[in-house]
């Protein structure tokens, strides 16, 4: 469904432009991707910049955030600029609720920098229109964090969530990783599926990762339950921990 949707605002306007001007509608201009970590949204970006012949320039927003004054407007400007010179052009910018937090009155120097790059993203964002052949792509995992003058129409028209996966999508992903995977016939991956515990993508990955590890350990060459029994308490309690640490 994610892949659809993404396929609708960034990959159908710069191969298919003519099909939304004769149906007489705008194309989005820019797209914020939004969910946990872990549950595709770099990957799913990449997999459709693929698909098409546009220039990928893809940017972690906390690179503009730089020791030196200006640094940072400067290096968006750049980014756009750079976005045009080599258009048809997707700008990818990941984990952008570290430049477009709500702002307030900023007390410190980083603080009103910070707001500086905010104000510049959004100029650039307002100065190119719907016909331009240049999309933005914006990814966080704190949705909530966002300034709403980022979000509002015209500037990210299309919004689109990334949640964990539902026990029909982690039975999927189980299957897709360990099918490559020796394992042993005692191992029911639906123990696994039917638990309650939300999992991401990249941490069904990493249960199945640290199994393996736990077989080659033993010298094994076939993986069993308790290999994986381990690699889920290991996931689980490090997710726990990092949860602490960051309240």
């Amino acid at each position: 469904m994610q892949k659809q949707e993404i396929r609708e605002a960034v990959e159908l306007p710069l191969t298919h432009f003519d099909l939304y001007r004769q149906i007489g509608i705008d194309p989005p201009r820019g797209v914020l991707l939004y969910g946990p970590p872990g549950t595709g949204k770099t990957m799913l970006v990449k997999a459709v910049a693929n698909h098409t012949t546009a220039s990928f320039i893809r940017v972690n927003s906390s690179e503009f955030v730089q020791k030196y004054l200006g640094e940072g407007p400067r290096m968006v400007r750049d980014v756009f600029r750079l976005a045009r010179e080599n258009s048809p052009a997707i700008i990818f910018i990941d984990e952008v609720d570290a430049i477009a937090t709500k702002r307030f009155d900023a007390q410190t120097g980083a603080d009103r920098e910070v707001q500086r790059i905010l104000l510049e993203l959004l100029n650039q964002m307002d100065g190119f229109d719907q016909t331009s052949n240049i999309k933005v792509i914006m990814a966080t995992n704190r949705v909530d964090t966002l300034d709403p003058a980022l979000l509002r129409p015209g500037r990210l028209d299309r919004k689109i969530e990334f949640p964990t996966p539902d026990r029909r999508q982690k039975r999927l992903i189980f299957q897709t990783i360990t099918s490559k995977m020796n394992l042993s016939e005692e191992v029911d991956l639906e123990d696994f599926v039917s638990r309650p515990d939300k999992l991401s993508g990249a941490e069904i990955a990493a249960i199945c990762q640290e199994a393996g590890m736990q077989a080659v350990r033993k010298n094994r060459y076939v993986i069993l339950p308790s290999d994986i029994e381990t690699g889920y308490k290991a996931n689980i309690s490090k997710r726990n921990t990092d949860l602490e640490f960051y309240h």
